[in-house]
């Protein structure tokens, strides 16, 4: 792989003066037009004594927006993303201000919590835990608070992580009183000699470890129940072959991270409750590394969402890493080779957040939309969270 030295600015966000993140400015309602879509979704906020009253200042992208089909990067500087999500992505004509509005703040505060544990020392692994804690708190997404049910109106859910310094990871499956699944997956990688554990297995090594633990009405909201009972309508009307679907909503929500700290070392990890009215003991591709979360400092972090099924199959995370390490590619091309090439072939849709230590960053994806976001070493965060934002690269 072709590694280009450049100097490292993280650091910088150390000091009193950095650039912090900010709310995305929300569109007003109205038109439909670009205007409209290129209206809120990057801000900066600079904090100081000088600016008290802390403004926010609507900016430009640092970057051109991707065009669709191209193995073009999103973004360059990035030092952390988080995605939402693939799916048939929110509609603009049908998505409130309100809702707008709750989804933005929601990827926003995912990247300001890693943005804090940076700020404070802290290394990739701790940035992309606390990144996808506050999505798994967060009732919008299928991951903790809010994870779909399962055939049986159960909750099951799946989380993993990985350290790019050295390959390590942990993982778990099928976990039902966990509050917060990507936690006792760093424990498994930090406490255990094992990669993966499961069902009571797992739930019982978190909460003897002092992780919070939940009953599994924890998880439960009216949203997710809704589309539990029209894919138990589908199902009825159609025979098992509804089995798995989303259930009408608008993403799959899946979760996940990605990283590079001050001393370049990487990290990425994935959470989720899978899909909606999955057979109970189904595990996806969230937990399997290489699958749906892969981390190596000599190429690439990613986390992805989707098909599980078929991002297993593909090896979907490892074949970009694989791609850029022996195919000499770069991150761009090589996500876009498994994304809108490879997996689309195996029956699957989805996308991936992928970045590198350089802070090149890309989101492709096959499915209609991604909600997704990322952070950049001068504090910049940008949102996207509808098609026109976020166009599919196919």
């Amino acid at each position: 792989m072709r590694v280009r030295p450049r100097s490292w600015l993280f650091p910088a966000l150390a000091v009193s003066t950095t650039l912090t993140a900010a709310l995305i400015v929300v569109p007003q309602s109205g038109g439909q037009g670009p205007e409209r879509a290129a209206a809120a979704t990057t801000t900066a906020v600079r904090e100081g004594p000088e600016n008290p009253a802390n403004p926010r200042t609507p900016r430009t992208p640092r970057t051109p927006e991707k065009r669709p089909g191209k193995a073009e990067p999103d973004a360059h500087d990035v030092v952390l993303a988080v995605h939402g999500g693939a799916g048939t992505a929110l509609d603009r004509d049908e998505t409130t201000p309100a809702q707008e509005k709750a989804y933005r703040d929601g990827l926003t505060e995912a990247l300001r919590a890693g943005q804090k544990a940076l700020r404070r020392g802290g290394d990739s692994v701790r940035a992309v835990e606390a990144a996808v804690r506050e999505l798994e708190d967060n009732p919008l997404f299928n991951a903790g608070k809010g994870a779909v049910f399962n055939e049986d109106a159960g909750h099951e859910l799946d989380a993993s992580v990985m350290r790019g310094s050295d390959l390590a990871a942990g993982a778990v499956a099928g976990v039902r009183h966990v509050r917060n699944p990507i936690s006792a997956a760093r424990l498994v990688m930090e406490k255990t000699k094992h990669v993966m554990l499961a069902g009571e297995g797992a739930d019982d090594f978190a909460a003897r470890n002092g992780l919070p633990t939940v009953t599994q009405d924890y998880y439960w909201t009216q949203k997710r129940w809704d589309e539990l009972m029209r894919a138990k309508a589908a199902e009825k009307k159609n025979g098992r072959g509804a089995e798995g679907t989303d259930g009408g909503s608008a993403t799959k929500g899946t979760v996940g991270a990605v990283a590079v700290d001050g001393e370049r070392d990487m990290a990425a990890a994935t959470s989720t409750g899978g899909l909606t009215n999955k057979m109970a003991g189904r595990v996806g591709d969230s937990p399997v590394v290489g699958a749906g979360t892969y981390a190596d400092n000599r190429t690439v972090a990613a986390s992805a969402t989707g098909a599980g099924e078929v991002f297993i199959r593909g090896a979907a995370t490892s074949a970009i890493s694989h791609l850029m390490e022996f195919g000499d590619k770069d991150l761009a091309p090589a996500a876009y080779e498994v994304l809108i090439e490879r997996l689309p072939e195996l029956g699957g849709e989805g996308g991936v957040i992928a970045l590198d230590r350089d802070g090149e960053f890309d989101a492709p994806h096959s499915s209609p939309g991604m909600l997704h976001g990322y952070l950049t070493e001068d504090g910049d965060i940008t949102t996207k969270i509808f098609p026109d934002e976020a166009p599919p690269n196919s």
